[in-house]
């Protein structure tokens, strides 16, 4: 899970080093040959481009440099943390649903991801099978059992995770 997570990231960084290296400064050459820059529209939505370019760079950086401090050590073996994966059932509706505890820009809905920082993925964090969490959502309170969980270190001790 880890290395989809830097080779996702890798690869979006490599496209955007494309963009702010090939790309935007041909837009911009393209725009300064066209006149007036103070009216230019295609200017400024070009610097506009770069500057989100250049903040989502930062980003990605950032975040490769946090994966590569991720010590598989210190994530619980037994307990819910970042890429566990945990079936809950609602305890009121009895509806069962899975998920895959993940970092926030790395949420594929389809594929069952959710935030550890949503407030379910809070509310899961450091719990273990058996137990019941309250979670305050917008439409209320909801009670969730952990019916099963397998942790990012099971999984990578068991050869079914990256």
């Amino acid at each position: 899970m880890i290395d989809e997570i830097r080779d996702k990231i890798s690869a979006e960084l490599e496209r955007l080093a494309h963009e702010i290296n090939v790309a935007i400064p041909e837009a911009i050459r393209h725009a300064m040959e066209n006149g007036d820059l103070r009216e230019s529209g295609d200017y400024s939505s070009t610097l506009e481009r770069q500057h989100f370019v250049q903040v989502r760079i930062r980003h990605l950086t950032h975040r490769l440099a946090e994966l590569s401090k991720l010590d598989l050590e210190t994530i619980p073996y037994d307990r819910v943390g970042f890429g566990s994966r945990v079936t809950i059932r609602d305890v009121d509706s009895g509806e069962e649903t899975t998920y895959t505890l993940v970092a926030g820009d790395d949420i594929d809905l389809d594929a069952g991801h959710m935030s550890v920082a949503s407030p379910i993925g809070r509310a899961l964090l450091d719990r273990a099978i058996g137990d019941e969490v309250v979670v305050e959502l917008p439409r209320g309170a909801c009670r969730l059992h952990i019916v099963a969980a397998t942790t990012l270190p099971q999984m990578l001790s068991d050869g079914n995770g990256k």
